[in-house]
This record gives structure tokens, sequence and C-alpha cells, in this order.
């Protein structure tokens, strides 16, 4: 007769055993190709339509790029002369910047059911020391189903307490994560305390939970208040948590405020600016009945997960899906965002419903490329093709932004040409080949 610790202990084995060998199963019939090698030829990428990125698009256009850059973008008939150069015929096809998500776990999290595969939330209330990107996984499966639907790069963000830590940008073809890292450590992540909407409706309860909310804020301001004492001071001893807070106050680390209502967010904004701290919102789903407030503000928007149902049940059915329309027209700089990691690989369609609410083509492509490239500070290289910017772009048999016609058949990120296969493509290939000898 086996006691109930002996059966916990048996159950634990075989559980574990089970995800041991569910994932060696799946490492075994899983595509494992190597990052891309450095850019030898010139490339030339000749007759297709080019999004720009920033709302221009040219018809029969020729993208040129050597060493990782882009050198030259034109129209007309291109010189095919030249016997070093690889050439790319785009005709009918459509070039597009690489596609950017913010606000990630990828690397972080493989299998969102098994807590062994997850590492993007750390135990305690104030995590400021926490760097994601040191436990980035360039071997993660989702990655290669990112790359087919045209997402190249990622914030991959860390989550839980009161300050998460920080997040990192990324680009999806490395070996390793200090080859991977287009920015380290760009922003600080908070989670805002928040109040239920139903508090709105009740006197006592929303008193009861308006003094704890208040409570907590003070709390994460008593962290900046430290952190600020810390960094004006000069410490015998070093302390990681408030260490971490030296590049938020020189400015050069942003903080990402998550959090929806409009309360949450105007007290957000407030709070850090008594530091002289502009936040970035994620989240925002309140955001368009305060878009003057964040316009003039200049506080920018991270949209998460548009394709939701409405935050409150007085809104319109359709809110979360025209948000995009309506902050775009207030004059705040927004862009698109979706939670987890295997989701991503979405982002292209989410932008793609904001076309049927108001936003044009170029406008909602603009909000997964130039937009987000400015919030997260990487509009130097990444976000539009420029002459002087990075080459990493895609090419699409038909528009990105649409699930019916987007088939991304070429991919580059820093002038490197990337490896599109994903298991879900050979699956496809297997059984067409049994059922329709393709």
């Amino acid at each position: 007769m086996k006691s109930n610790k002996q059966r916990r202990m048996i159950f634990g084995v075989k559980n574990a055993l089970g995800v041991f060998l569910l994932t060696l199963s799946l490492l075994s019939k899983a595509q494992i190709s190597s990052p891309a090698q450095k850019q030898i030829k010139t490339v030339l990428i000749y007759g297709a339509t080019i999004h720009i990125g920033d709302g221009r698009v040219l018809k029969n256009g020729n993208i040129r790029f050597e060493n990782g850059s882009i050198t030259a973008i034109d129209t007309g008939k291109p010189d095919l002369t030249k016997a070093d150069y690889e050439y790319i015929n785009a005709q009918n096809k459509h070039a597009y910047p690489g596609l950017i998500a913010p606000n990630t776990n990828v690397g972080l999290t493989e299998i969102d059911a098994v807590r062994s595969t997850r590492d993007h939330t750390e135990v305690g209330e104030n995590n400021a020391n926490v760097r994601s990107i040191i436990a980035y996984n360039t071997d993660s499966k989702i990655i290669p189903t990112l790359r087919s639907n045209g997402v190249l790069l990622v914030q991959v963000t860390p989550s839980g307490g009161s300050v998460s830590g920080s997040s990192s940008i990324v680009q999806l073809d490395a070996w390793n994560w200090e080859d991977a890292v287009v920015k380290t450590d760009d922003a600080l992540h908070i989670n805002w305390p928040f109040l239920s909407p139903s508090s709105r409706r009740n006197a006592e309860q929303g008193e009861n939970e308006k003094q704890q909310f208040e409570k907590e804020i003070k709390a994460i301001e008593e962290i900046f208040i430290n952190a600020q004492s810390y960094c004006l001071s000069k410490p015998t001893e070093s302390n990681l948590k408030l260490e971490a807070f030296r590049e938020v106050f020189s400015k050069t680390r942003k903080v990402f405020i998550h959090t929806n209502g409009v309360r949450e967010i105007i007290k957000a904004v407030q709070s850090l600016q008594k530091f002289g701290i502009t936040p970035v919102i994620v989240g925002g789903a309140e955001s368009y009945l305060i878009s003057g407030f964040l316009r003039d503000h200049k506080v920018g928007v991270i949209l998460l997960g548009t394709q939701n149902l409405p935050a409150l049940p007085e809104e319109d059915i359709d809110m979360p899906y025209k948000l995009p329309k309506i902050l775009k027209d207030s004059g705040v700089l927004y862009c698109l965002a979706d939670n987890g990691a295997w989701q991503q690989r979405n982002l292209p369609f989410q932008a793609g419903t904001a076309v049927a609410y108001g936003l044009t083509t170029e406008e909602a492509l603009m909000s997964v490329t130039k937009n987000t490239s400015e919030i997260l500070g990487i509009e130097y290289k990444y976000g539009t093709l420029a002459i002087g910017k990075s080459a990493t772009l895609i090419i699409s048999e038909g528009d990105v932004l649409d699930t019916r016609s987007s088939n991304v058949t070429n991919a580059w990120i820093d002038g490197r040409r990337i490896d599109l296969n994903t298991n879900q493509k050979e699956l496809d290939a297997k059984y067409r080949r049994k059922y329709f000898g393709e």
C-alpha cells in the first residue's frame, strides 16, 4: 500500500518524464538550421512594390544593399549586368521593412503549460535588477514561425511583480543572446496598480479599492525616491535594484507602464513626471478617452491585444478594433502588440484588422514598423526602408497584413538571408506529397 507522499512522488516523476519525452520528440522532428552567414554579395531586389514603412509606396521599385545596409532605393529599369551581384526578381511582389513585435515573451517561454519552459517571471515585487536578455533562448522553436510571417525583431520583456525588470530588443536569427541583441536594457517595466471596473459603480467597494490603489502607488513612488537618492549619492555599497534606475534618470532607459484604465494612465503619467520621466503606456485599453492628454504629454502607447473584447461592458463591441484609428487621428504615437510568445506570429494580421476599422494599409503597416521603432528607440536603424539603414526587410507574394494573401518568400536581417522554413511548412509539404502527389 503506497502512501500519499509516495503517490505524489511517482506522479511527479511520471509527469517530468512525460515532459522530457515530449520535448525530445519535438526536438527530434524539428528542422534545425544555423543562423545565416554574413552578407558577402551585393543584393539587388528589382521590380517590387516597395512599402517604405512611413506611408510611401514605390511601384516597380529596386532596393540595393551591401554589408548589411541599404545603399540605394529607386524606381525604373535596373542594371542587371554586374556579375558580382545577387539579383532577386520581385515583380508582382511586395517589399516591406521587417516587422517589429514589442512586449513579448519570445525566447523566454516555450510551452505555456510547462512551468520549466517559462522564464519570464521572477518572485518578488521589486525586480528592477532583472535583465530578460540573459535568459533569452535563440533556439526557441517559436522563432521560425514568427520569421515566416515577417516578424524579424522583438522586444524580450519580463513580467511579474510591481517592477518587473528590463527588456531588450533582439533580431531573430542568432547563435546566442549576445549576437541577437539590437538594444540592451531598453526599458524598465512597471505593472501599475489598478481599480476594478465594478469599483466605479459600488461606492463602498470603490472607496476601499481607492485606498489600496493609493497605497500601492505610494510604494512605487517610494522606490523611485529611494532610487533617485541612491543615484545622486556616491554609495559605498552597490544596490542592484536601485542601480538599475541609474539609466532611467539619465534618460537612456525608458519606463514602460503596463496599465489600461483612464484613472491609472493619468496617475502613472503624473507620478513619473515628478521625476522628469515620460513613460510609455503598455495596454491602453481606455486610452481613447484621454487621447488629448496623451498627445499633449507626448506619451506613446503600445496597444495590447486589439483583437479582444472591449474592456468595459458599456463600450462598443468593436472598440478594441477602432482604437488604432482613434489614436492615429488624435496625434498619439502608438503601435500594436500582443501578449505572450507564439501569439506574435499574428501581429501583421492584427494590423490588417485595423485596416477594416479605418486605417489605410500603409498606416496599419506603420503600426508594426515605423511607429514601433520610434517607441522602442531603434528608428535610427530599423522600422523603415531608407539608405543607410539596416537591410532588414521581407518580400511577400501578397499583402503581408492579409491572412488570405500573405506569403513571405524572402527575408533578410542586417543583409543576411534568413531561412523561412518551419515545422508547420514541413508537415504541410509531407502530407501534400502523400495525398496530392505534390
